[in-house]
């Protein structure tokens, strides 16, 4: 014979404020485990929503991001006939050939200095990012000393905003658009004229090529071609892994830290459980002698008082979720460390997240509540009656 679940349920909302106090204890841990791992999520899903299956990124062996990598002109010109280029409704190659450099510009905000990507754009840049809307003003003319800045940009950094003028390169660059990318890096990013950047940071070399393939089945071929070919000191990368590569670093060390902190948080959480569920038997020994004799077995009673703690890590595990749900809402800034950039990004929470955070809360529950419930089935039925 069973002991009900609703006995589980009763003895825990009788213990309101015990409960209550040590869910919000495991609560708290929760809510630390599932924002790292939303951070983690959002500065990987910022990166990767950057880039497009279909998108080729061509850079220089050996570079680890376009800040670093060097094309040369000869070598453009053969990668811009390869037959694997797709081409536009005009008859022209889908394919940019762009030029990636840091600035440093201050901070609206407290005048700190920060890292920003300036981005060298050619006249097919625009429509291979589908996710790139022009928000406010125009694009700006080829050939002039015009940029437009990401809304991330334009709202937090002093000079980037409409109509605004930025200084870097011994040149004034007039702000005449914004553009909004999503939830892409390409928001944190200002974009100019590639010849006239070249230009001005007296570069004489493109930092990568960027192109849509004909058929995205080619790209296994292309890319043994391409770094095969003697001519060429490239390789080539799908846009998305591209991006993918450049967040891995940052949301390993997020998870890592995250996986420490909450170890750290749950030693607390899961003694605090423990201590409740000890107090819980101790309240009711008279209450589990009576339930022994009236035929419940031991087992019964272990699995009651399991349910119970489970019920409680759950409990905790709903408001570490809902509390770190609103995290959403913010959106933190921090530096890219392959490109050593500004990039900002939002807390997402996913399914996986969802689950695995409610997975931990109960595993927490669990392992509070095994002891206690171990004591309160091996009870000797005639000393828990003739307890007072």
């Amino acid at each position: 014979m069973g002991i009900p679940y609703s006995y589980s349920f009763r003895n825990l909302w009788t213990r309101r404020l015990t409960t209550v106090l040590t869910a919000s204890g495991m609560g708290l841990v929760v809510f630390v485990f599932a924002a790292t791992l939303m951070l983690a999520e959002g500065l990987q899903k910022t990166l990767v929503e950057t880039g497009s299956r279909d998108n080729v990124v061509v850079i220089r062996k050996a570079a680890n991001s376009e800040v670093q990598s060097a094309v040369e002109r000869d070598q453009s010109a053969l990668l811009t006939t390869d037959p694997a280029v797709a081409v536009g409704s005009d008859g022209k190659p889908l394919l940019a050939k762009e030029l990636v450099v840091l600035i440093n510009l201050k901070k609206r905000a407290g005048n700190k200095p920060a890292n920003v990507v300036i981005r060298g754009i050619g006249e097919e840049s625009l429509a291979l990012r589908p996710s790139v809307k022009l928000v406010e003003g125009r694009l700006p003319r080829p050939g002039s000393s015009e940029v437009m800045s990401g809304k991330s940009i334009a709202r937090r950094f002093q000079g980037c905003g409409l109509g605004e003028t930025i200084r870097f390169a011994m040149r004034d660059w007039r702000v005449v658009g914004v553009f909004d990318a999503g939830s892409t890096g390409f928001s944190s990013e200002i974009w100019g004229d590639v010849d006239q950047m070249m230009q001005a940071f007296r570069r004489p070399v493109y930092s990568s090529l960027i192109f849509r393939l004909r058929d995205t089945n080619e790209f296994d071929s292309y890319k043994a071609r391409v770094e095969g070919d003697p001519r060429l000191t490239v390789e080539a990368k799908r846009e998305t892994r591209y991006y993918l590569d450049q967040s891995e670093a940052m949301a390993t060390f997020l998870r890592i830290l995250g996986m420490v902190l909450t170890v750290v948080f749950s030693i607390g959480a899961v003694i605090g459980a423990t201590i409740t569920m000890y107090a819980a038997v101790a309240n009711r020994v008279t209450e589990i002698g009576t339930l022994r004799a009236l035929g419940f077995q031991r087992k019964s009673i272990l699995g009651a008082f399991i349910l119970e703690s489970l019920l409680l890590g759950l409990c905790g595990g709903i408001l570490g979720v809902v509390a770190a749900s609103f995290m959403q809402l913010i959106t933190i800034s921090t530096m890219n460390w392959q490109s050593f950039s500004e990039l900002a990004f939002s807390f997402t929470l996913t399914f996986g997240i969802l689950w695995k955070s409610l997975l931990f809360s109960m595993v927490m529950g669990f392992i509070g509540g095994v002891l206690p419930a171990f004591r309160a089935a091996r009870m000797n039925i005639v000393e828990a009656l003739r307890a007072t």
